[in-house]
Formats: structure tokens, sequence, C-alpha cells
């Protein structure tokens, strides 16, 4: 018989991401567990699978090939070598999933508040499996889902998307537990998991629990370096420069900041480039360094000037835009004692960000009804809060600061 290469399971390895040696080594795994033993399979039997040397393997490799990829040995592109070799035996049944698998209470308690549980909803939590296997198209539903959360974050703040974030991350890790895959699904697997790792930091910063915030952005850059992913760790070092920031740790946060500059990668990219340098300037500012705050500025419009208009930005890095870096010009102008320039960033900010950026008109909103007290503009102040809805946003942290300005004018009201 001529040899005809098996085409199908050739492109198998490459949509699950496998090389003949990885793919043999999970035959060698799934081996263990149906036959209670691990298997004696090799890269030189998968490349005689595939240049169809071997058309019919044996069944100690069949089945767990079945298994592998959910389909019986002839969807593999093996062809029997009659009729008795293509009935193959019944493996052994799979034990059941220990308790804390099977949809946990635990994991469900998000759906107590119902922003929480309309978002989890929509994005279809529970849809990414945890076991079988996992192709790349299963990781690009899961980008997606992170890239709509983050929507929502920007929407609506980040107090009902803790639980949410947390539970996807118990998911996807349930997944790298339980699941088949290739290499490049593993560090997206982990890429995906940095994502929610930082989304959920925010929300947790967000709730006013910087402990916690913290926590989440440094379990973020872990899953950053498995991932390899050099955007993903600048991402965690800004926030964690961010969240040094704002329990007053500035020179940390300049230090963490200088840190992440040194990445070729967040050099190079000039979204990152221009986010991190505008962070640095804000931590110059707060040493006292006016000259490194400065350079600090231009190097991030600089560097925003670069940011190719066709080309995406990181998923992440929506948020940045002109309005964005003027808000941030601001704070570094606020910081310096600069109010009135501070003030015209912010209401510069205001005039540029689009309707969709709900949690962030909001942020700057106060910041504009501060920097106006501050230099005993009463009337002014009066007048952004009174046009500023906060109703519908879940940011304790807005909140506060919100409320400490109404507390503020309050106070200040002229006796009759």
């Amino acid at each position: 018989m001529d040899r005809q290469r098996n085409t199908q399971l050739e492109a198998l390895l490459t949509e699950f991401d496998f090389t003949h040696a990885t793919l043999a080594e999970e035959v060698n795994r799934v081996s263990a567990d149906i036959f209670g033993k691990e298997g004696d399979c090799t890269d030189r039997h998968v490349r005689r699978w595939i240049s169809g040397e071997v058309r019919w393997p044996w069944t100690k490799y069949l089945l767990p090939l079945e298994r592998i990829f959910d389909r019986p040995a002839q969807g593999l592109g093996f062809v029997p070598r009659g009729k008795n070799s293509a009935n193959l035996p019944t493996p052994p049944p799979r034990p059941l999933p220990a308790p804390k698998e099977v949809e946990p209470v635990e994991r469900r308690r998000f759906f107590a508040l119902s922003a929480a549980a309309t978002v989890a909803l929509a994005l279809g939590i529970d849809e990414t499996p945890v076991r079988g296997r996992l192709s790349m198209s299963d990781v690009d539903r899961v980008t997606a889902n992170i890239g709509r959360l983050d929507s929502h974050f920007f929407s609506i703040g980040g107090g009902p998307l803790l639980s949410v974030c947390t539970a996807y991350i118990d998911r996807l890790r349930d997944a790298l537990d339980g699941c088949v895959y290739g290499a490049r699904v593993e560090k997206a697997l982990h890429h995906s998991i940095s994502s929610l790792y930082a989304s959920a930091g925010w929300a947790a910063h967000d709730g006013g629990d910087p402990t916690q915030a913290t926590l989440l952005h440094t379990a973020s850059l872990q899953s950053a370096l498995l991932a390899g992913d050099a955007s993903a760790s600048a991402r965690a070092w800004s926030n964690l420069a961010l969240q040094a920031r704002m329990e007053g740790r500035h020179r940390e946060a300049v230090q963490i900041t200088r840190a992440a500059l040194d990445n070729r990668r967040a050099r190079q990219d000039p979204h990152i480039s221009a986010l991190l340098h505008a962070r640095l300037a804000i931590g110059q500012a707060r040493t006292t360094d006016r000259t490194g705050a400065a350079r600090s500025l231009l190097a991030a419009e600089q560097a925003y000037d670069r940011v190719n208009p066709t080309a995406p930005a990181p998923r992440w890095l929506a948020f940045l835009s002109p309005a964005e870096l003027s808000g941030l010009a601001a704070i570094t102008h606020q910081a310096l004692g600069h109010y009135d320039r501070a003030e015209a960033s912010t209401a510069q900010a205001l005039e540029l960000l689009p309707p969709s950026m709900r949690r962030s008109h909001a942020y700057y909103s106060v910041q504009l009804a501060e920097l106006q007290l501050a230099q005993g503009k009463r009337d002014q102040a009066i007048a952004t809060v009174t046009t500023l809805d906060a109703s519908s946003l879940d940011s304790r942290r807005i909140a506060d600061r919100l409320a400490a300005v109404r507390r503020t004018l309050t106070a200040e009201e002229p006796r009759p």
C-alpha cells in the first residue's frame, strides 16, 4: 500500500500547538490515567503516524490520542487494518471530578450582586472548558471577554467587578490544571490570567482596598512572567507603581516606573512608553523633582506622537488617549503647585473624553472641582459638582472624593 501522509493529525498538532515531542509526552501522561502506568511513546512514534508509515497505531497509543483530541481514531486520520481493528476496547471511565470542580458554591457568590451577576452571565465565564482540549480559538474567546470586562470598568467603575474577575481567574486556573493544550495556548492563558489580575487589582483599588489591590497586581506580574509577555509585565509594573503612589510611597513609585521603562519593549511601544512616562512625571513631581517631571511629561508627549493611528494599542491600553494624557499631566501640575495649569489640563481632558468613558468623566470632574476649590473658585466648583452624575458608578474611591468636595462646599456656605 502506498504511504499517505496523515494530514488530519498534522493539522491537529498545529491547531493545538503540539510538537512531536510534546504530543508524545501528553500521550504518556494520559496513558498513566487510562492504564495505570506511563506510556512509552516518543517523538519517533508521532513522526511515523504523521508520515503515514504507521496508519493504525497500537491501542495503547490510540486510546490516549482519542482522549487528548476528543475524537475517534478515524477522525484523527488513522486507517484501520481490518474490520476488527476499528473496534477499540472501551477505556476505563474517567474519575469523577472533585466537588470543588463541579460549579463550586464559593465561585458563584458574585451572583449576589446584580451588577456583577449581569456581567458574569454576559461573559459566559462557565463556558470556558476545564476538561478536554483547549485551542487558540478558546483563548480568543477569553480575550474577547476580558476586553468586554474592561469596557464595563470604564463605564461603571470597578466596585462590582472584583468578584467577577476572581471567579474568571479560578475558571482559567482550572482549565490550566485540567485541560490538554500546547505551549502557545499555555502562555496565552497565563497572559489572560495576568490581565484579569490587573483588572481585579483596579477593582479593589476602586473599592478602597489598597492592600488587596497590591496583592492582585503582584499576582498579575507573576502571571505575566509565566506568559513571557513584556507588555503584560509593563502593565503590572505600572499598576504596582500607581498603587505605591496612592499609598504615599512616592520614591518607590518612581523606582518601579523606571524599572518598567528599562524593558526594551516598554520603551519601543509608544503607547506603553507614553503611559509610563506620564506616571513617572507624577511621581517625580511628588518627590520635588521638578526638572525630571517636566522632562517626563515631554517624553510622554513625544512617545504618544509616535503612535501609529492604524496600529491598535494593546487591549489594556484602550483608555490611553490625548484626554487621559491631559488628565495625567494635570495631576503632575497639581503636585507641583501649578493649580491654574492643572485646572486647564483637567478641563481639556473632560472635553476630549468620549461619553462611554463615564468613570473617567466622573474622576476628572471631581479632580476639576478639587482644583477649583484649591484656588478659591467656589461657584465654579459648585457648578462642576452639580453637573456630575455619579449615581450609576460603583467606585468607592471616586465617591469618597466627591463626598469630601461636597462637605467642603457645605462648610463654606455663606451665612445669611
